[in-house]
């Protein structure tokens, strides 16, 4: 049922940008304004919350979570237009409310803008790179238990490899811009973030069809491969 499937987005989309955003307001407080500190801090919540996300969402929804995911699902005819488009409004909706709740549970203002600057040809590369290596890890992986710890532990790596910190999700870099505080992201740099982040997930795409070709399922394939019969003597 679509309504249960993007319910089960907006509520994980929800509970990743409050966790996203309020493990980045709770660092900030704890590290005594070391900022490698925080990002640890803020990476290790972020790794653990998607590995949990994953594993209790995926049964019902897939666990995107992300729009870009949500478009290469689609493309792959994975899913629907019409079901694609209820999951990213759902994804969009959940991330902001989770920006929301963030700034609730540390009493802060709930609607903000953030004034944090991200952006550059350095920041958008390193957005594209997030992202297709998500849609790589997603896309390529052969064993679907594989796919909460590969994806947790891509974006934890790339916390501290990309210039960007690896936002790697439209939904949440839109949620971002609503919190001025250590996860933020200014309004005005979110539309290129999001045009990276796009690109890197179709390239990502293409680089999934090239490495993991689809298995030969005619019937020539399957008499190569069938197993010969054996006679008893």
């Amino acid at each position: 049922m679509l309504a249960r499937r993007s319910l089960a987005e907006g509520l994980g989309s929800l509970l990743l940008a409050a966790t996203v955003i309020g493990s980045g307001i709770m660092a900030e407080r704890l590290a005594g304004a070391n900022a490698a500190v925080a990002l640890l801090a803020n990476t290790g919540a972020t790794v653990a919350v998607l590995a949990v996300l994953i594993v209790l969402f995926a049964p019902i929804s897939g666990a995107h979570f992300n729009p870009a995911v949500t478009l290469v699902m689609t493309i792959r005819r994975q899913m629907s237009v019409a079901e694609a488009s209820a999951y990213m409004l759902a994804q969009i909706a959940g991330c902001c409310a989770g920006a929301l709740l963030a700034h609730a549970m540390f009493e802060l203002p709930l609607v903000q803008f953030s004034a944090h600057v991200r952006t550059g040809p350095a920041q958008w590369l390193a957005e594209f790179v997030a992202t297709a290596g998500l849609l790589l890890v997603i896309v390529g992986a052969r064993n679907e238990r594989d796919v909460p710890w590969m994806v947790a532990g891509w974006i934890g790596a790339a916390y501290w490899f990309t210039a960007s910190t690896s936002f790697a999700n439209p939904a949440i870099s839109i949620a971002r811009s609503l919190s001025d505080t250590f996860a933020g992201i200014r309004p005005l740099d979110v539309p290129a973030f999001i045009a990276a982040q796009l690109m890197g997930a179709v390239a990502a795409l293409a680089l999934a069809r090239a490495l993991f070709p689809a298995p030969d399922t005619s019937v020539a394939a399957r008499r190569k491969t069938a197993k010969p019969l054996t006679t008893s003597s």
